[in-house]
């Protein structure tokens, strides 16, 4: 109940529980420990396995600059997750980072992420009017080249996954930077207060384009963010 209270999809739920009632029943209880103390632990094991036991680090040990590219739908959070990475990296890893906006969609979106990083003292690729967001990436990634940047992170436009015109979109920018440089990295980001629908999008942006790693947003309000085990479960996406 309590999992999937958590968003986390049925079927999930029940393989879980199977795993847990095979290791739980028949094993040996220390003499240390009651059997309740036990079961947490046989619980917390299966939960961490599940998630994935091993812990998955962003790739950028390349030749520089290691490419981030941000998808998701609209109000996911992208623009504000982009800024925190941005941030992150620079702060703890000494990585030299810029940000770019590809997204021409949203009413001052790219001000959005120029504002962001003036805020977290990060640079961010200048905007020009009624640029696409095609020319956009080329252009971010010739300054990021000339200018010795560690890290290029691409905030893409958020759109509906069951909008084919702007999946095709997507497919068209990720084709376009590969010519030039291989991408280390495709983050989508998913607002977890959409719940089980996350499984969902998942699916269908790692169809288009290989997503290589999730970002669970807005878990300061009621959202447990089960959805993380229904992915990494069906998916095997960290």
């Amino acid at each position: 109940v309590a999992l999937l209270e958590a968003d986390v999809a049925l079927p999930v739920v029940r393989d879980f529980v199977e795993k847990v009632t095979e290791q739980a029943v028949g094993a040996q209880v220390l003499k240390s420990v009651t059997p309740g103390q036990q079961v947490v632990e046989i619980v917390n094991d299966a939960l961490v396995e599940m998630l994935g036991a091993e812990q998955s680090d962003l790739n950028l040990a390349v030749a520089p600059p290691a490419i981030i590219m941000m998808i998701g739908l609209q109000g996911s959070g992208k623009t504000t997750t982009t800024a925190k990475i941005a941030k992150m990296l620079k702060a703890k890893q000494g990585k030299k980072v810029l940000m770019a906006s590809l997204d021409v969609n949203r009413p001052a979106a790219q001000e959005q992420l120029a504002t962001l990083g003036s805020q977290t003292e990060v640079a961010t690729l200048p905007i020009v009017q009624g640029q696409m967001p095609v020319d956009i990436a080329k252009r971010a990634m010739q300054a990021a080249k000339l200018q010795g940047f560690d890290v290029l992170i691409l905030d893409t436009a958020g759109r509906l996954h069951n909008k084919s015109d702007l999946m095709a979109e997507l497919s068209k920018v990720k084709r376009v930077v590969e010519k030039v440089s291989p991408i280390n990295e495709v983050l989508l980001v998913i607002d977890a207060t959409t719940g089980q629908n996350g499984l969902q999008q998942a699916k269908i942006f790692t169809e288009c384009v290989d997503v290589t790693g999730i970002v669970l947003t807005k878990l300061d309000g009621s959202a447990k963010g089960g959805v993380a085990l229904a992915i990494e479960a069906e998916l095997g996406v960290p």
